[in-house]
């Protein structure tokens, strides 16, 4: 199927073929008759065709399709369809050509004898790989110690067999060169060169040449008996010459005179080298590494042998706590169930000479003390362990003991062993006091398995009432015991954990007084909480900063300032410094923190000393996370300059600015303005107190000045470390020269303490080195070079909607593209009509294999309706 270029209608192969060679189309008879019927049958119905009206007359222009002939145009192509598409939609999947596969059938440029050479020799060829298809001894050939089993067969070799074992591969020459040194040996076929060698020699037969041989071999081996007969005759010989003598040889010289030829040879360095590390000690191989998950399932299982020890001298069941449990021995008990604890094998040591012996048995008498007096100690601490354990701080210690030992089972068996020696102690030797004695030890201890807490009442009421070493001890045990690697839930219950200590934490650090003690011993246990679980440690600390921080915003939206954060609040930043790295760029905790922190420091006003207090433990946290970052914050250097301008006493004529939340002038101005010199005097370097952020307890004028002085101290500490910080910055000289003009004006250095004094030296040689120039902006001399500027290029259009001023290729181009697109909508539609046509065919030929399929079926059902008929009719007749 071929489109034309012309127009849209379907060619078929030898109308292409026709129009290739140029030749004329003939007209049938057929073709002739159907168009003049199809002529009569438009003249008669008019409405076959097809008048293409236009909207206007243009003079000159011809039309090439005034009228047109739909009907016509449609059988046309079904008809034309019906001669080829549907010719192949029949053949298809049929192949009923024969098509010649010799060699050469198709190639024109070879001979026919060159064909019938190549045909004969492909032909024998495979004759010839069929043949030998199953033959393995083609390529290669079997041999038979070195000789090929081919040759063998031919009978060349004549040698004897009967060769003594003695003299076995002692091969003549020449019997050695018939065999190996090319195959033949007389038998071979001589080269030139032997053959000029023989002369004019009468060339041997092959039976000639076997008699040789074989007269050749019984020579050799008659040789080789007589040697050794004559071997034989030798050695008895020799051997009565030598029982002569041996009566002479055995009588022994006294040893008075061989004491003096005696020397012992004495043993080469080397030599004694290679005893020394011969009986070296070996190596011996460690205990393999446990997972996370075996240490956790061991240490649960451990706390839960504890925890049911406590619970039966609870209910006074002393039977194994108290005495050693007696272990039945079997009547046929071999006692081979013994373990060798170390390697026997001694060190060989000399001394003088002789091996020494007694030091090492000594070695191992003072081993076998020390060992004894190990286990003496570690039975007094397991009894101390069973005995009372009030005290946290030995349990601490015991179960960092047992953590570190690890017991084997070894270990274990070699106890069991000691046990089974001792004699059994009967529970009845315990008198009743001290039954109740051990019933009341053990209900003061702690339990050793706990539950995790579902919410935070329940983490109370666990560690209500117990000393901070003991909640600390709780914690833990908690934690082991809900391992993640144990069950499936504990991950949640651990992540829960988390938070209920976060809120408690909180809790202690609203308490009067606030338990910082215990806080201070919580703060591990939420670090290994964090290491576990950093995703849900980092979504509760961004839930306490985010609620502390929409108070602030409420505060400061109706007041226009807040107050300083709690000690509570304080705490927890300094955690988030603690679980979290504070050098990142950007941190989903750290940052909010950070900007919690200095929104605190912008607004909220200093007005009393415990918000001193507050603000300077914002300073060192704003210190502690920007350390490694040496990222920059003006809140700090701004609140720092503040506090120092609380201790100037005139404040006229300052000479730096006051920002927010500090006023140059006000009531509060003077919170850090010493009251007396003899405060001064009597002052000490002290911290200061983390509880005084909740309040102060200052009676009299002397305590408030050495607060005062503390807090100066405190800040002009901190204004040193913010100097070395960022000493590297280009602008350090304009950040702090408000701090350096304040410093060296305004301060009353003179009635300070000493300490304070040098801090302020201290702090001037940092910041009063010679201020660096900066050159003022200002435009370049030199114009800058416009940028190039292209003049349009203007086409101009004469008549709207035809392009004009294109080239040559252009236009061809858009006539190709235009003709494109008239072909492949062409294309289109034919594709689209042949897919109809292939559509109605396969429907016919499904609906003419349905009704044929019912006829028959019909056909089937009538002739056994007669059957039946016929039958019935028979049925009846017989009655």
């Amino acid at each position: 199927m071929k489109f034309t270029e012309r127009s849209n209608t379907f060619l078929l192969p030898h109308e292409i073929h026709n129009l290739q060679m140029g030749k004329p189309q003939k007209k049938s008879l057929a073709d002739k008759v159907r168009r003049t019927k199809t002529s009569t049958e438009i003249k008669n119905n008019p409405f076959e065709v097809k008048i293409n009206r236009k909207k206007f007359e243009v003079l000159g222009q011809k039309t090439k399709h005034d009228v047109g002939l739909p009907g016509v145009s449609r059988s046309k192509a079904i008809q034309k369809r019906k001669d080829t598409l549907l010719k192949e939609y029949k053949q298809k999947d049929k192949s009923n050509k024969f098509i010649d596969r010799r060699f050469g059938e198709y190639d024109t440029k070879m001979a026919p004898e060159d064909k019938i050479l190549k045909r004969f020799a492909l032909e024998r060829q495979r004759t010839h790989d069929r043949k030998d298809m199953y033959n393995l001894n083609e390529e290669e050939e079997l041999t038979h110690y070195g000789q090929s089993l081919a040759e063998i067969e031919k009978f060349n070799d004549a040698v004897d067999s009967d060769s003594d074992s003695e003299e076995k591969g002692l091969l003549s020459a020449e019997l050695t060169a018939s065999h190996f040194g090319g195959g033949g040996g007389l038998l071979r076929k001589k080269t030139a060169g032997e053959k000029g060698n023989e002369g004019d020699q009468k060339q041997k037969s092959r039976q000639e040449l076997i008699d040789e041989l074989i007269m050749k071999s019984k020579q050799q081996k008659r040789e080789r008996q007589n040697q050794k007969e004559e071997s034989q005759v030798l050695t008895e010989k020799l051997d009565q010459d030598w029982k002569s003598i041996q009566v002479l040889l055995s009588k022994k010289p006294p040893k008075s005179e061989n004491k003096e030829d005696e020397q012992k040879p004495k043993l080469e360095e080397y030599d004694m080298m290679v005893r020394e590390l011969g009986f070296e000690m070996k190596a011996q191989p460690s205990e393999k590494m446990k997972t996370p998950e075996e240490v956790a399932r061991e240490e649960k299982e451990r706390l839960q042998k504890m925890e049911a020890d406590r619970l039966r001298r609870m209910q006074g069941d002393l039977e194994e706590s108290g005495g050693e449990k007696q272990v039945h021995w079997s009547a046929d008990d071999l006692n081979d169930g013994f373990i060798l604890d170390k390697e026997d094998k001694r060190t060989l040591s000399y001394q003088d000479g002789k091996w020494n012996i007694e030091e090492e048995v000594e070695k191992e008498e003072e081993e076998e003390v020390e060992e004894g007096g190990d286990d003496d100690e570690e039975e007094g601490e397991s009894g101390q362990e069973e005995g009372s354990q009030s005290d946290a701080e030995s349990e601490e210690e015991n179960e960092g003991s047992d953590e570190e030992e690890g017991h084997s089972d070894l270990d274990s068996e070699e106890e069991s062993e000691g046990e089974e020696e001792l004699p059994p102690k009967p529970s009845s030797s315990l008198s009743e006091e001290e039954r109740l004695a051990e019933q009341e030890v053990a209900k003061a201890e702690l339990p050793y398995t706990f539950t995790a807490p579902e919410n935070y009442s329940d983490l109370k009421s666990l560690i209500h009432g117990h000393s901070p070493e003991k909640q600390l001890l709780i914690v833990e045990r908690i934690q082991k015991c809900n391992h993640p690697s144990l069950a499936v839930g504990n991950k949640v219950k651990l992540q829960k954990l988390f938070g209920f200590l976060l809120e408690y934490i909180g809790e202690l650090a609203t308490r009067s007084p606030p338990g910082l003690d215990t806080i201070n011993k919580l703060i591990p246990q939420l670090c290994g909480l964090c290491q576990l679980f950093p995703a849900a440690a980092c979504k509760a600390m961004q839930t306490v900063l985010s609620d502390s921080a929409h108070e602030m915003e409420e505060a400061i939206e109706v007041k226009g300032r807040t107050s300083f954060p709690g000690l509570d609040m304080l705490i927890y930043l300094k955690i988030t410094a603690l679980l979290f790295p504070t050098s990142d760029f950007r941190h989903p905790v750290v940052t909010p923190a950070l900007m919690y922190i200095s929104q605190a420091l912008t607004k909220c006003p200093v007005t009393t000393l415990e918000e001193v207090t507050s603000g300077l433990v914002l300073c060192c946290l704003v210190l502690e996370y920007v350390t490694l970052s040496q990222r920059f914050v003006p809140e700090l250097i701004n609140f720092l300059l503040g506090l120092l301008h609380l201790a100037v006493p005139v404040k006229q004529s300052l000479g730096y600015p006051v920002v927010p939340p500090f006023r140059p002038v006000g009531k509060s101005c003077n919170l850090l303005v010493m009251r007396n010199a003899e405060g001064a005097e009597s002052w000490s370097k002290k911290t200061l107190p983390l509880a005084g952020v909740q309040g102060l307890s200052l009676p009299s004028e002397v305590e408030r000045d050495h607060y005062r002085l503390s807090s100066l101290a405190t800040c002009l500490d901190l204004v040193k470390r913010c100097a070395s910080l960022y000493k590297s910055l280009p602008s350090f000289d304009h950040v702090f020269q408000p701090i350096r003009i304040l410093l060296a004006k305004h301060l009353p250095v003179e009635s300070f303490p000493a300490h304070i004094k040098d801090l302020h030296r201290e702090i001037l040689e940092l910041i009063s080195g010679a201020p660096t120039l900066h050159p003022p902006l200002v435009f370049e001399k030199k114009k800058p070079i416009p940028l190039k500027l292209f003049t349009p290029k203007i086409v101009e259009v004469l008549d709207y909607g035809k392009k004009r001023g294109s080239s040559k290729q252009e236009r061809e181009r858009e006539r190709l593209k235009h003709k494109y697109k008239k072909e492949f909508k062409g294309a289109l539609r034919e594709i689209r009509k042949d897919t109809k046509f292939l559509a109605r065919e396969k429907l016919s030929e499904i609906m003419s294999r349905d009704s044929e399929r019912k006829r028959k079926v019909k056909e089937l059902f009538g002739s056994l309706a007669t059957q039946e008929g016929e039958w019935k009719a028979l049925k009846r007749r017989k009655k």
